[in-house]
C-alpha cells in the first residue's frame, strides 16, 4: 500500500452482512489504502458487543495494512452498512456503539441494502432488493422519501434467502422420501451433501441437534444446480423466490409513486448474483410488469463499494473521487460468496 497522505481525510466504510464483513479505507480522493473481509458481523449472531468486538478487528487490519507508521489513524468520516439496522431504535443501537469504538470522528449508519442501492446506481434514487442469506428490500425516491421494510423474518411475512430457500430444498427431499411431494433429486442431493442415508435422517439429525440448523444455508447453490437440470420441485421454490424479489420491488415502486416513471431497480446478493436465467427472468418480468419503464441491474460489484461512494457523499468529496473509487476496487476483486 501507499503511505498516507498527510493531506488528504481518510474515510472508513463498512458493508456488514449477514455472511461476511467487509472493511474499506479510502482517501478524499477516492484513493483504496485497504480493503479487508472477515466474518459476520451482525448482532443477530453475535449480540451488540460482541458485533462491535468483530468489527474491531477488522478495522483495526484495515487500519494496519494502510498505515505506514505508529502514527494514530482516525477517519473523518465512517459509514456502517450494516444488517440488523431494521428499525430505528436498531440503527441508533448501533450507531451509538459505533461511536463508543472511536474508530471515525463522525458515523453514519445505515441498513446494508442501502450501500446495495449506491452500489448500482448513481442517481441517488432507485430500489434496492438484496437476497443472501435472508432477504429485504429499500426504496429512495426522487424527492428523497425513503420506503423501508421491517425485514424481521417470518414474523414481518418474509420469506426468501439462503435460509428459507434451504429449509425448502430439505423440505422438497423429505416430501418426495414420504410421497407427498413430487419426485425430486434433492431426495438424494440433499442427504449426499450431509453425508447422510436420505432425507429422514437429516431431519432427525437437525431435531437432535447433531447437524447445525444453520447449515441449511448452504443449500441453495443444490437446488439452484437442481433448477438447472429441469427438476420441478427446485423450480417450484426458484419460482416461488421469484415472487418474494419482485414484490418487495414492486411494493417499493407503489409507495414510492413510480410505476410510470423509469426508476433503476437493483437485485443483490448471493443468491440473486448465482446466474440462474430461471431465477434471473422471472424478476424482471415481475418488476416489468408493475413499472415497463425500470431498469433491472444485478449489481456485479460487492455492496462495499457503495458503503465507500455513501461515505464520500458524506464527505463532500467531488465526482472524480466516486469514479476513483470504482475503478480501484474493479482492480482488486473477490469472489462472490455463496450468500
Amino acid at each position: 500500500m501507499s503511505p498516507l497522505d498527510p493531506g488528504r481525510r481518510l474515510l472508513l466504510a463498512v458493508d456488514g452482512g449477514n455472511s461476511k464483513t467487509d472493511v474499506l479505507l479510502i482517501d478524499d480522493s477516492g484513493r483504496v489504502l485497504a480493503q479487508v473481509r472477515g466474518p459476520s458481523c451482525a448482532p443477530v449472531h453475535h449480540g451488540l458487543d460482541g458485533a462491535m468486538d468483530a468489527l474491531d478487528l477488522l478495522v483495526r487490519r484495515a487500519v494496519a495494512e494502510a498505515a505506514s507508521s505508529a502514527e494514530p489513524v482516525r477517519p473523518a468520516v465512517g459509514v456502517f452498512a450494516l444488517a440488523g439496522a431494521d428499525l430505528p431504535f436498531e440503527e441508533e443501537q448501533l450507531l451509538a456503539a459505533c461511536r463508543r469504538r472511536g474508530w471515525v470522528e463522525r458515523a453514519v449508519v445505515h441498513n446494508d441494502a442501502f450501500a446495495l442501492l449506491r452500489a448500482g446506481t448513481d442517481r441517488g434514487w432507485g430500489i434496492a432488493v438484496v437476497c443472501g442469506a435472508g432477504i429485504n428490500g429499500v426504496g429512495v425516491g426522487a424527492d428523497g422519501t425513503v420506503v423501508r421494510f421491517p425485514a424481521l423474518g417470518p414474523i414481518s411475512g418474509d420469506w426468501g434467502g439462503g435460509y428459507d430457500v434451504g429449509f425448502a430444498a430439505l423440505a422438497a427431499a423429505v416430501r418426495a422420501q414420504d410421497g407427498r411431494g413430487r419426485p425430486t433429486v434433492l431426495a438424494t442431493a440433499v442427504p449426499a451433501y450431509f453425508g447422510l442415508p436420505d432425507p429422514l435422517a437429516v431431519t432427525v439429525a437437525l431435531h437432535l441437534g447433531e447437524l447445525p440448523e444453520g447449515r441449511l444455508v448452504e443449500l441453495p447453490p443444490l437446488l439452484f444446480g437442481a433448477a438447472r437440470q429441469g427438476d420441478r420441485a427446485a423450480a417450484e421454490v426458484v419460482l416461488r423466490l421469484a415472487d418474494e424479489v419482485s414484490g418487495l420491488a414492486v411494493a417499493a415502486i407503489r409507495r414510492l409513486g413510480v410505476s410510470g416513471a423509469d426508476p433503476d431497480v437493483v437485485l443483490g446478493g448471493g443468491l440473486l448474483r448465482a446466474g440462474l436465467p430461471l431465477l434471473d427472468d422471472a424478476v424482471r418480468a415481475g418488476i416489468e410488469r408493475e413499472a415497463p419503464g425500470a431498469t433491472v441491474v444485478t449489481v456485479a460489484s460487492d455492496p462495499i463499494v457503495g458503503a465507500g461512494l455513501l461515505a464520500l457523499t458524506e464527505l463532500g468529496a467531488p465526482p472524480e473521487a466516486a469514479a476513483r473509487l470504482r475503478a480501484g476496487l474493479r482492480r482488486r476483486p473477490d469472489p462472490v460468496p455463496a450468500l
